[in-house]
């Protein structure tokens, strides 16, 4: 009877171990990827994100606020997967942001071209 008692008590020590690890093994994969989403939310914002893309950069802002209340709630595949979704629309907003600058140094530059085209004509005649 001692033998199965000890033999009980090793199996719930090891299903116990077990499952600490399993739970803390997706602590951390959350806690990186709320702090690398949070990281590109940033970015994003540095970039001009709010001012090119509104919609993108407050989906991403409420997201990230969402995944660190379920990190600190200990809801870590709920914490990755908004982060994850909040990276996303971080980078879509940085992307949405870059392309708008770049757009409108294209303008800037084709406008110049104009100038100098008129200045040209003008000064040949």
């Amino acid at each position: 009877m001692n033998k199965n008692l000890s033999l009980f008590c090793k199996i719930l020590c090891g299903a116990g171990i077990v499952l600490a690890a399993g739970c803390s093994s997706m602590k951390t994969p959350a806690t990186s990827s709320v702090a690398v989403s949070g990281a590109a939310v940033e970015n994003a914002v540095s970039a001009g994100g709010a001012e090119f893309a509104p919609v993108e950069m407050n989906s991403a802002r409420d997201k990230i606020a969402l995944a660190r209340s379920a990190l600190a709630a200990k809801e870590y595949e709920k914490a990755d997967a908004l982060a994850t979704e909040a990276q996303a629309d971080a980078k879509l907003a940085q992307g949405k942001a870059n392309s708008a600058k770049a757009n409108a140094v294209a303008d800037a530059l084709n406008d110049d071209i104009r100038v100098l085209r008129r200045e040209l004509q003008r000064s040949g005649n």
